[in-house]
């Protein structure tokens, strides 16, 4: 593979494009995306790697990432794979030449009655990864797959398609959702378990690996007994950074067997890219085209890999990841994306009493087109349940018990014209079974969605499931030290608990059912799972009971 250019040197060129360009137009997607592309390696016509490497050639196991499926479909399913005999090494080990793969599915896990076969060209510019859109499939099925290089092939994978489009009474959908997975903190033992629970899709609701420069020491420590290579002791900021971070964390055994075991609907919070970024805002102070660039190299390394279908392939340092799929008349999702096109935080950042600003109407959390794309949809909706997965907690947390509070300006908290916009569309569009879903914060909550937060009286417009996460935070507790704290200040809050674990949510005609999966440890392995609480929310009834 080419050697990439020098970070400085792609800053020193991106200032040039953008004094050509000017500010305003650097920023659009045409002007940021036309400076950008060179620095993420497009595929083009009549290069070197247009050669084909002939598999014999590849003499070790290619599929040491496993396999994994994603955004499933009444008719479709879209497989994923990336061939990296050497994970660890820059090139994955493999030359820069294009790979043909082979796929199957099948009804059976035996591979006795396959349904469609085909090959799949593995590009060195996408860094061999492959995603293939299987279509014409009948809905509401469960199928396996697996891939084949030469004489070797993958571990095989279970995924399954959608209920017909708005088909009548679909009856019950079990869903799992996860977040923020810090490699360095603790063991997937969560995952595993995920892996053999009967659930037909799991969201990952962010965080799915981590930036910071990890070593034994320092502010950011191993604290398994894993040892991490060298050159994982940097922070991520090139491309060839996030394709060796991803390839560190896709190698985790207990990963692998949840994604094998389970279609994903992933989206991304800011650790994928930088710490806390909002939009073209990096955290650090560093000139924009260099955070474009830096947010370029994070959005491709994450649509490759990842399960995700062509449409949210990246255009330079843009990608439209939020996106709407559906289980029959059951559930609509409407998947946002609450980093990308988010205001600045007010204030500073972090934990600080409300002002003006968080009032402001013209900040806003997910952007006006977003925002009018998911108001339009609940508009256009005839599912019983309307569920969003999103990134950051998004109802009221008081964070102290003063008169007047401190909240998180990361959260919706500190975007309230924008979360007030969002609620009165969910009134206007006749909205009645209401559920965000939300990770973010390392601790599972369970809250009532209320219409006016400062009145516990007041309607409860839906319900937020929050998920703890899968390692981020290490052990953790079953009650934090702010446990009384915030069930005090915010009586909407019915559930808080600081292990980690993942969260399990059934959703039927008649109610859904959310039960809270933890861990007492993920510092070694071998940790049980236990539910920790469950509740129930029912159809046009909405508010958390204990189940």
């Amino acid at each position: 593979m080419t050697p990439a250019a020098h970070p400085s040197q792609h800053a020193a060129e991106l200032r040039e494009a953008a004094r050509h360009l000017g500010r305003r137009r650097f920023l659009t997607v045409t002007g940021a995306a036309a400076a950008l592309a060179f620095a993420v390696n497009l595929p083009t016509a009549g290069t070197a790697a247009a050669a084909e490497l002939e598999p014999a050639r590849i003499t070790d196991d290619p599929f040491t990432l496993g396999v994994a499926s994603g955004d499933p479909l009444p008719g479709s399913v879209l497989l994923w794979t990336r061939l990296a005999p050497a994970p660890y090494q820059p090139d994955g080990g493999l030359p820069a030449r294009r790979v043909t793969v082979r796929w199957e599915l099948a009804h059976d896990e035996n591979f006795r009655r396959i349904v469609r076969r085909g090959t799949a060209t593995a590009h060195p510019e996408f860094h061999h990864t492959v995603h293939v859109e299987v279509p014409h499939l009948a809905p509401d099925r469960v199928f396996h797959y697996r891939f084949r290089v030469g004489d070797w092939v993958s571990p095989a994978g279970r995924t399954r398609t959608a209920p017909a489009a708005r088909a009548r009474g679909t009856g019950r959908l079990t869903l799992a959702a996860v977040s923020c997975q810090a490699y360095a903190d603790g063991y997937y033992t969560p995952y595993r378990h995920l892996a053999e629970d009967d659930v037909d899709v799991v969201f990952h609701l962010g965080d799915y690996l981590y930036e910071y420069a990890v070593n034994s020491v320092g502010n950011y420590r191993n604290y398994t007994d894993r040892t991490l290579p060298a050159v994982f002791n940097r922070e991520t900021v090139t491309l060839e950074d996030y394709r060796l971070r991803y390839a560190l964390y896709k190698s985790d055994p207990d990963l692998m067997a949840a994604h094998a075991a389970h279609p994903f609907v992933v989206t991304w919070d800011d650790h994928e890219t930088e710490n806390n970024y909002a939009g073209d805002t990096p955290e650090n102070t560093v000139p924009p085209e260099e955070f474009l660039l830096r947010r370029a190299s994070a959005y491709r390394a994450y649509w490759e890999n990842q399960p995700l279908r062509r449409p949210q392939l990246p255009d330079g340092p843009d990608m439209r990841l939020y996106r709407r799929l559906h289980w029959g008349d059951l559930a609509q999702f409407d998947v946002l994306d609450t980093r990308q096109y988010r205001s600045n935080q007010a204030y500073g950042d972090g934990a600080q009493l409300p002002g003006p600003d968080i009032d402001d109407p013209a900040r806003t959390m997910t952007g006006a087109t977003q925002e009018r794309w998911l108001l339009d949809g609940w508009r256009a909706s005839r599912a019983l349940w309307n569920v969003v997965p999103q990134q950051v907690t998004f109802s009221q947390r008081k964070l102290d018990l003063n008169p007047v509070a401190k909240l998180s300006m990361d959260a919706w908290d500190g975007y309230r014209a924008s979360r007030r916009r969002v609620l009165d569309g969910a009134k206007a569009a006749g909205v009645d079974n209401l559920m965000v879903l939300t990770g973010d914060v390392h601790v599972g909550y369970a809250f009532d969605i209320k219409d006016d937060f400062d009145d516990p009286a007041s309607k409860t417009l839906g319900t937020e499931i929050v998920a703890t996460s899968i390692a981020s935070g290490r052990d953790g507790s079953d009650k934090p030290a702010n446990w009384t704290t915030y069930t005090t200040a915010n009586p909407h809050l019915k559930f808080y608990n600081g292990r980690r674990g993942y969260v399990t949510v059934s959703l039927g005609r008649d109610l859904a059912r959310a039960d809270f999966k933890t861990v007492p440890y993920v510092t070694r392995q071998g940790a049980p799972v236990s539910t920790a609480a469950s509740f129930v929310t029912r159809v046009g009834e909405q508010g958390l009971e204990p189940a």
